[in-house]
């Protein structure tokens, strides 16, 4: 009792301009283990901030909020600490073992220090595994958790608030996850368009629920039902959840009928240049193996093309068809999304070269940033012991799943 006692004190505390003397919660976020909601300045009634916090094992509590300005903020707070009013700290945290930042913290209780979070920190944090902070001795590590959702919440939180009142609060997570159903029926090609022609990608399965991960270029342009088939058994029509072109990812979702013997954990660990790892998919579906095909390489670089940071370059081969599958590493976790690769004859056009071995895969902290936000309950897992190519690939026979629909040619032209 004492603990919730103090997580609401904790929320009440978190205005970054130093309101403590708040009301609430109005309306609610709950994603995982955090909860919060909509506060108000006590004094004149009007609306101050959103927040949601989430205790941990190391007897901290964090707390994340937003204010009417639209200012971010992070809070630690203790029953433990014993700050001086207005006592300032320098906290440094570490993402995932790379992106650093120094955060000034100053301690508006006894009980916690507060800072402002700038925009870059809080894509950071979205999108992170695990958080180290650092202040003077003290170290802590907090693992991040469905911090995707909690952001777009108290995002979506503050501005519900401030268009419709804090007598209209409801529950400000429904905005977390961006859906785009499918319609019930879709509707085949006009008479007299494009012949339709068959296209094909790769997908896995990342739930007990039955979503299936691929790439948006996969399924973009589908006319007709969207197919999946695990290798030996029969199809299943897939329902399209959500898409993100913008990061080339697709969450589509098996019939509930359908059951899986297992799915793939994402990598819960950043990995590094020179890391082994392995792709499976179906390259070149009706022309090679019906099976899946397994390829290797390393990775050759923590970023894509002009160093966009959403990507690994990876030297396993791909090819059409691998695109939207695992890519592994050798303890069997996903550690990215095969998405393409290299423009080889335009690259030969323009420098007199042909490219090779340069292909590229969605990090996992994209995927993850992409899962949270639709609201899917997937699993993380640390790297253990290495296994061989053989064992990775028979562990991924029974999540791994042929994608495929009927497009046009006007379809591909527009797109």
């Amino acid at each position: 009792m004492w603990l919730k006692s103090f997580v609401v004190a904790s929320l009440l505390q978190v205005g970054v301009v130093g309101i403590t003397h708040a009301a609430g919660p109005f309306g609610s976020v709950n994603v995982g283990n955090w909860i919060g909601g909509a506060f108000s300045n006590d004094e004149s009634g009007a609306f101050s901030h959103c927040a949601a916090t989430t205790p941990y094992a190391n007897g901290v509590i964090l707390i994340v909020g937003q204010s009417a300005a639209g200012i971010w903020s992070l809070g630690f707070a203790s029953p433990s600490y014993r700050f001086k009013q207005g006592e300032n700290a320098a906290i440094d945290v570490i993402f995932d073992g790379q992106e650093q930042a120094r955060l000034f913290a100053t301690a508006n209780q006894p009980n916690m220090l507060t800072a402002v979070m700038p925009t870059n920190v809080v894509r950071t944090f979205q999108k992170a595994s695990l958080m180290v902070a650092t202040a003077g001795r003290a170290v802590l590590n907090f693992d991040l958790t469905s911090t995707g959702p909690v952001i777009a919440a108290l995002a979506n939180c503050v501005t519900k608030v401030k268009a419709d009142g804090l007598s209209k609060a409801g529950d400000f997570t429904k905005v977390a996850a961006k859906p785009q159903a499918a319609p019930d029926k879709q509707t085949p090609p006009a008479a007299g368009g494009k012949a339709a022609r068959a296209k094909s990608g790769t997908g896995f399965v990342v739930s007990a629920s039955g979503h299936i991960v691929t790439n948006n270029h996969v399924i973009d342009g589908c006319v007709g039902d969207i197919k999946g088939n695990l290798t030996g058994e029969a199809s299943m029509v897939l329902r399209v959840v959500s898409s993100d072109a913008n990061n080339d990812l697709a969450l589509l979702q098996a019939p509930s009928t359908t059951t899986f013997k297992d799915f793939a954990r994402i990598r819960d660990r950043s990995i590094r240049s020179g890391d082994a790892v392995i792709a499976i998919g179906f390259p070149f579906h009706g022309l090679l193996s019906s099976d899946f095909t397994v390829t290797t390489g390393i990775v050759s670089s923590l970023s894509g093309m002009r160093n966009d940071s959403r990507f690994l370059q990876i030297s396993a081969p791909i090819q059409p068809g691998n695109s939207g599958g695992p890519l592994f590493d050798t303890t069997g976790q996903v550690v990215g999304v095969v998405t393409g690769k290299i423009p080889a004859l335009r690259i030969a056009a323009a420098t007199g070269n042909i490219p090779e071995n340069i292909n590229f895969a969605i990090k996992t902290g994209v995927l993850r940033d992409f899962l949270d936000n639709s609201v899917v309950s997937y699993q993380t897992a640390e790297p253990k012991s290495e296994l061989k190519t053989t064992d990775i690939a028979g562990n991924a026979r029974p999540y791994t799943m042929l994608i495929s629909c009927n497009t046009t040619e006007q379809a591909d032209a527009k797109r």
